[in-house]
């Protein structure tokens, strides 16, 4: 099966998609985790709205949640010959933010472990917002990625570092 393939979540993801995500009122981790990956073309569908180029495909990644106001969270395809679980996640927001969350899946599982869901690990909206470290998510990323522990603020400034361009990237894209 190739990567353009694959639109199965690697257990990692099933996992931790499957852990609860308390909004609570806004105090909490605002992200709807899917139980699938986004199909091929209602990610197309979405990609094209979200640039407002018709001419664009979806292919380069894989939606598998999305924030209360309908931005997205997916793996980026942007490393040739790797994994799934290889390529960073990225936040593509309903307002038009951009951000790469974590540099890969292990990585990303100790941002939900801190308490970050991927629209707060891409945006400063809210100042006084306050993470919040869930337990549960701890125990799935001390499970699937015990070597790549680390602060949810080390793995985005890692991942920003790596990826500085992503946001004019995705802007050249735009009509």
């Amino acid at each position: 099966m190739t990567l353009a393939d694959d639109r199965q979540f690697p257990a990692a993801l099933a996992a931790a998609m499957a852990a609860s995500f308390d909004y609570a009122g806004g105090e909490g981790v605002d992200f709807l985790p899917l139980t699938a990956f986004l199909p091929a073309d209602e990610t197309t569908d979405w990609f094209r709205a979200w640039t407002g180029n018709g001419e664009l495909c979806g292919d380069d990644f894989r939606v598998f949640g999305q924030d209360g106001s309908g931005g997205f969270a997916a793996f980026w395809l942007v490393r040739p010959g790797l994994l799934l679980a290889d390529q960073p996640v990225v936040f593509l927001g309903s307002e038009g933010e951009t951000g790469v969350v974590a540099r890969d899946l292990g990585s990303f599982l100790w941002v939900l472990a801190d308490g970050y869901g991927p629209c707060e690990a891409a945006t400063s909206y809210e100042p006084d917002w306050t993470p919040r470290p869930n337990a549960e998510l701890a125990a799935i990323a001390e499970r699937f990625a015990p070597d790549q522990r680390q602060p949810a603020a080390a793995v985005i400034e890692q991942a920003a570092a790596e990826f500085p361009d992503f946001d004019d990237i995705i802007m050249e894209l735009c009509r």
